[in-house]
């Protein structure tokens, strides 16, 4: 099924990179569609780090996420921070402008969350940095501020260490990984599948929001949230649609209740090993002497 699944994301993207009028075949999906279907995919399948022991991958993000948790310290979470991100940048190749897009979603979602914690509504002024809006004040303290800082870097730390294991390692090789660590079938197989349905369904959402643009559905307001209703509306018929369409596909193709995939046998390299141990050892370090 992997080789299949690679073929299929490969043409994807060239479809779309031909699609350019400018002719940049880099820029496989174009900013006007979000990072586009099926572009975590694509970027796991075209990663330079694919050729990496995939147990290996998941193995160490999970460990450096837990160390960051763990320690406790804005050191170690700048360090993990910034050296998965560089991972997932230069060596799997995947470029600074791609991986700051996907990083946006998650900038947003820890903004507006750490805001609520630095800072605080009154109507009396107190704490050391005081601003007057009207008839109440916003207020917040040193002490704050830099648990705020903590808070930030460790779930920026957090989803670095996560993308570089969904960034380079195709969802096959982690379904793998979980069959070797003897996850329940039935949980791993649900887990891809609702992974792979959630693409499925934002194809069919931007299909249809681009059919209702050029109808002119979003013309004005009340006409936007007339097509807004209508399209998540009808995603719901076109869901248990696509639903019972792709397991007839799968009982066609022989599907007994046990997903399989082709795997490629990638040994671990002792240097890379040694990598994590020595970095390992610089985190331990670091969190000794700034603790």
């Amino acid at each position: 099924m992997e080789p299949q699944e690679q073929n299929d994301l490969l043409e994807h993207g060239h479809r779309h990179g031909r699609g350019s009028r400018h002719g940049h075949s880099g820029r496989i999906f174009g900013h006007q569609h979000g990072e586009g279907h099926l572009s975590i995919d694509y970027y796991a399948y075209s990663s330079k780090m694919r050729p990496w022991n995939p147990s290996f991958k998941i193995v160490m993000s999970v460990f450096f996420l837990i160390c960051v948790i763990a320690m406790d310290s804005m050191a170690v979470s700048a360090i993990v921070l910034f050296t998965m991100a560089a991972l997932v940048m230069f060596k799997g190749k995947l470029g600074v402008s791609r991986y700051l897009n996907l990083m946006t979603l998650p900038f947003i979602f820890i903004a507006l969350s750490s805001t609520a914690i630095a800072f605080d509504f009154s109507l009396v002024p107190k704490g050391e940095y005081c601003l007057q809006l009207g008839f109440f004040y916003i207020s917040a303290t040193r002490a704050s501020l830099i648990s705020t800082a903590n808070l930030v870097l460790k779930a920026f730390s957090a989803v670095s260490c996560l993308y570089m294991m969904t960034l380079t390692t195709p969802m096959g090789e982690i379904v793998g990984f979980f069959r070797k660590i003897h996850v329940p079938k039935i949980l791993v197989e649900l887990m891809y599948m609702i992974y792979r349905f959630i693409f499925i369904l934002l194809d069919a959402q931007r299909r249809m929001s681009v059919a209702a643009r050029s109808r002119l559905g979003y013309c004005d307001r009340k006409t936007s949230w007339y097509s807004f209703g209508s399209i998540f509306s009808n995603l719901l018929i076109i869901s248990l649609k696509r639903a019972n369409a792709y397991y007839d596909a799968m009982e066609s193709r022989c599907y007994d209740g046990d997903l399989r995939f082709l795997e490629d046998d990638k040994p671990l390299s002792p240097f890379l090993a040694a990598g994590a141990a020595l970095f390992t050892a610089v985190l331990a370090g670091v969190w000794y002497f700034t603790r």
